[in-house]
């Protein structure tokens, strides 16, 4: 049976520590880490931006700013609604 591909993991310097790193590999992914004292990895910062840019628009809407379901599939069908108008407003704007 072959061996499924490992998946990267990128993270920053704070995440470096060999338990973490230990973790990542026995769930099959690639750390990606810069060790302490080392450059850190080019390209980093345009994808953290990305991360952060989602989180800043979820948290528009209050009720994923603060959760008030309780029930998971609530929370999900506001994060998937969410999603949607974010693309809707994207698309809308992209066009006019």
């Amino acid at each position: 049976m072959r061996a499924a591909a490992q998946t990267p993991c990128w993270g920053d310097k704070a995440h470096g520590s060999k338990a973490v790193r230990r973790e990542l590999r026995r769930r099959r992914n690639l750390p990606v880490i810069s060790r302490k004292g080392a450059p850190n990895i080019k390209g980093l910062g345009r994808l953290r931006y990305v991360v952060e840019q989602t989180f800043a628009l979820l948290h528009q809407f209050k009720r994923l700013a603060v959760r008030w379901e309780r029930r998971l599939e609530l929370h999900n069908a506001v994060v998937s609604l969410a999603c949607s108008l974010i693309c809707w407003r994207r698309l809308k704007k992209a066009t006019s």
